[in-house]
């Protein structure tokens, strides 16, 4: 028997780590593979031979992998390129060097675009003999085809408790108060969107409707004159109809030849003093800790994506599954329940999945009943965390780190 890789790319996520820990349960229970690798920092690390031993992971460690926030087999943001045919050349000469057959690679929208481009080199080229698996995450959920991505009910699930939470806070003062979050979503508005879920927004700035400034200072004006207070949501990637960003004068490039985006809530904060609609305004820019807070995981999360990872597995049985994704679908009926589909990996890269416009109400008032429906179930439930003497949640020390 051969060997399979598994490796993670992008942006992490609270539960990515659980669907590496799904492939290599799914290998311990049916061993297709002699030898399951994890390839330290994506590709990047992989076209170093950067590579790690998982087959014989324990089920303490596996069950502590699951818990475990953020890539603990390392991630990058290295863009493999069609052009660049010296990358594919060494990619595959390092799987044939070292007997690996199956690649699964877990990651969003440009690590998708990966296996597609890897899928597409080897039958370009009469290369047989490969397997390239997509296994999607991201806390954005702008994947296309799937209900949802792995990931993300987590992160709404985080988001939620802080709007509440915070919410609270702002409220226990008579002075007038404006306080905004902002949150992750570059393109989409879920995240944003699924603040909601607290029931005290009152109002959510998204990318999907065009920033309009009056419109917008009229109603935190309008809630700021009924009660004292306006508490606010807005995505980073809130833009203006010419297509800018709110926070254009600072997004620069990643190395996928995204916006990095950051400070939204503050040109927003910086609108609403300028025009004296309230006295204070305070943002809070949930950053990494939305991605990142494994202690909140969503229990539905963490399950479907160790999940995925074992249907991934067991899907590569078919020597002929390749340049694929697994995913997550939802069924309908009275209670939640999904399966698991695969499609071209192609479908997802590239493109966005945008939160629909018909659930966001006029006026930044917040989402339909239909998006609250949608969100309800993605955020029950939470896993029986693991803790260690002093009380913290037990991690993994990082593969990359070892």
């Amino acid at each position: 028997m051969a060997k399979c890789l598994v490796a993670q790319s992008g942006g992490p996520t609270s539960v990515i780590n659980a669907t590496v820990a799904g492939v290599v349960k799914a290998n311990q229970l049916n061993p297709v593979y002699d030898t399951v690798l994890g390839g330290l920092h994506g590709i990047e690390g992989i076209l170093d031979e950067l590579f790690v031993d998982l087959t014989h992971m324990s089920e303490d460690e596996n069950r502590v992998l699951r818990q475990s926030p953020s890539s603990a087999l390392g991630s990058c943001r290295y863009k493999l390129k069609r052009e660049n045919k010296a990358d594919f050349e060494k990619l595959f000469a390092i799987l044939e060097k070292h007997d690996i057959r199956t690649m699964f690679y877990t990651g969003g929208n440009d690590s998708m675009d990966t296996v597609a481009a890897l899928d597409e080199y080897a039958k370009a080229n009469g290369i047989e003999g490969f397997q390239f698996v997509g296994c999607p995450k991201t806390v954005d959920n702008d994947l296309m085809v799937m209900d949802h991505a792995p990931g993300f009910a987590s992160a709404a699930k985080f988001i939620a408790t802080t709007a509440y939470q915070t919410w609270m806070d702002s409220t226990v003062y008579t002075r007038q108060d404006v306080f905004i979050l902002e949150t992750m979503g570059r393109d989409a508005g879920w995240l944003a969107a699924s603040a909601c879920v607290s029931g005290i927004v009152d109002m959510v700035v998204l990318p999907e409707v065009p920033f309009d400034k009056e419109a917008f200072l009229a109603t935190v004006k309008k809630h700021v004159d009924a009660k004292n207070k306006c508490y606010i949501v807005v995505s980073e990637g809130v833009r203006y109809e010419d297509g800018t960003y709110l926070a254009a004068g600072e997004s620069k490039n990643d190395t996928f030849g995204h916006a990095v985006l950051g400070g939204s809530g503050h040109a927003l904060r910086e609108m609403i003093l300028e025009a004296g609609v309230s006295e204070r305004a305070k943002v809070q820019d949930l950053s990494n800790a939305q991605r990142s807070h494994a202690s909140e995981q969503s229990k539905v999360d963490v399950e479907e994506s160790f999940k995925l990872g074992m249907s991934a597995h067991m899907r590569s049985i078919d020597p002929s599954f390749t340049g694929q994704t697994v995913y997550v679908k939802r069924i309908e009926g009275e209670t939640y329940d999904v399966e698991f589909l695969a499609t071209a990996s192609s479908n997802i890269a590239n493109h966005v999945r945008h939160f629909p416009t018909e659930w966001i109400l006029p006026e930044y008032a917040g989402i339909t009943q239909e998006a609250h429906d949608y969100f309800a179930p993605l955020l029950v439930g939470q896993p029986e965390i693991m803790r260690d003497e002093k009380g913290l949640p037990r991690q993994v020390k990082p593969y990359y780190m070892r």
